[in-house]
């Protein structure tokens, strides 16, 4: 898959294309129904199948004292849009010059006289442009003027009836309930980052951890997990079961920065530097403080008990 951060100058060969637009934070299945929509549109007419996003997430623009929410880094979210097909990532960096252009110029200039997109789909609560002027309609009715055809793609619901959100994938994470977030997403949420040197406590006690250095986005809630881990060893990805630690380990003191450490299972080779994705299977436990190492390891074997037993009902489902 190609990545393209501008919509001028695109190669002969991407133009013509049928392009999902959205932000897409989390790639969740609502999501892949909008971006696989375009797919089928693409397949269907021999075209080029393209995904338009936007970094940073407008929210963070608009908003910029918020807290972190974001499900998926870019890094995150191009992997995953490239694993669906797509032939191409259109990332538009939004910025003051993008948030002023009306949604007439949208369409009109990056559409139609860039793109020159055949097809767009979005979701059904798409809008775009300044003060949010256009949407699936508007785009519906200038697609017809301009010669390219479009499709809304409506709310697509889980098995309770109720319609996939990031909103719903985020309070799962928060309530420590990362099944309830898989199901939304199709596969486990994700924290990804590239190992580096902790203080190796671990090993010194028969638990050595990869210790991550990752992006600051949405947090959920800290405690014990049992994970899928994947080791990334220049493009193919080494799956391993383990059992890690999100958050401030209070037994140490070092309540003042939030870490993941892992220790895999049945595994004792130099990762340092290699990047690292941790699949959140389930939540075991919450943090806890203890008196001492000895109390400290006694739990921690536990938590690689429950996490072994977990993943062996668990099969091998990966990400």
């Amino acid at each position: 898959m190609r990545i393209f951060r501008h919509y001028n100058d695109l190669p002969e060969d991407f133009r013509g294309g049928s392009i999902a637009i959205g932000n897409f934070d989390g790639v969740h299945l609502g999501h892949q129904e909008v971006i696989n929509t375009a797919g089928g549109v693409a397949k269907e007419r021999d075209i080029p199948w393209g995904v338009m996003t936007f970094e940073p997430h407008p929210r963070m623009f608009f908003q910029k004292s918020i807290e972190p929410f974001r499900l998926t880094p870019f890094h995150l979210k191009a992997r995953i849009i490239e694993e669906l097909g797509a032939d191409f990532l259109m990332v538009l960096h939004f910025d003051k010059k993008l948030s002023d252009l009306t949604a007439e110029a949208f369409v009109g200039d990056v559409l139609k006289a860039s793109l020159d997109a055949r097809h767009i789909v979005c979701g059904f609560d798409f809008v775009f442009g300044k003060n949010r002027q256009g949407d699936g309609n508007f785009l519906r009715r200038r697609g017809q003027e301009l010669g390219f055809g479009t499709s809304s793609v409506g709310a697509v619901l889980d098995d309770t009836g109720e319609a996939i959100s990031s909103t719903r994938v985020r309070d799962y994470l928060s309530d420590a309930d990362p099944r309830g977030a898989a199901r939304l997403l199709g596969r486990y949420h994700e924290i990804s980052g590239r190992v580096v040197r902790g203080d190796e406590r671990g090993r010194t006690i028969g638990f050595p951890t990869a210790n991550l250095e990752f992006d600051i986005n949405n947090r959920p809630a800290t405690g014990v997990y049992a994970v899928h881990t994947g080791i990334d060893r220049g493009g193919v990805i080494d799956w391993r079961d383990g059992v890690a630690n999100l958050g401030r380990r209070p037994t140490f003191g070092d309540e003042d920065r939030i870490t993941l450490e892992t220790h895999l299972f049945d595994f004792d080779q130099d990762i340092y530097g290699q990047h690292l994705r941790v699949g959140l299977v389930e939540y075991l436990r919450p943090e806890q403080k203890f008196n001492g190492i000895d109390e400290l390891t006694r739990a921690i074997r536990q938590d690689c008990t429950d996490a072994r037993a977990v993943l062996a009902r668990e099969g091998d489902r990966k990400n």
